[in-house]
C-alpha cells in the first residue's frame, strides 16, 4: 500500500514538474519569437493608431471642402452659361 502511494507520489511529481519545465518553455519560446518581430515593426516605421486617426480626420474634413467647393464651380459654371446664352 505504501509503495502505491509512493509511486503515485512520484508520478504526480513528475508530471508536475513536467508542466512546469513546458510552461517555462513556452514562455520562452514566446519572447524569443516576439523579439524579432518587434524589431521588424520598428523597421517598418508604422504610425501610431492616433496619427492614423488624425491623418484620416484632416482626409475627410478636405474631401469635404472639396465636395463643396466643386458643387459651387458647377453652379457658378452653370450661372455664366446662362448669362452666355442671354443677348
Amino acid at each position: 500500500m505504501q509503495s502505491e502511494n509512493k509511486l503515485v507520489d512520484d508520478l504526480a511529481k513528475l508530471f508536475s514538474g513536467a508542466l512546469g519545465a513546458a510552461a517555462g518553455l513556452r514562455g520562452e519560446m514566446e519572447a524569443r519569437m516576439r523579439q524579432p518581430i518587434e524589431r521588424l515593426i520598428r523597421q517598418m516605421d508604422l504610425v501610431s493608431r492616433e496619427e492614423f486617426e488624425v491623418v484620416r480626420a484632416l482626409a475627410e474634413t478636405a474631401r469635404g471642402e472639396q465636395e463643396a467647393l466643386a458643387q459651387r464651380v458647377a453652379e457658378l459654371e452653370a450661372k455664366l452659361a446662362e448669362l452666355g446664352q442671354k443677348p
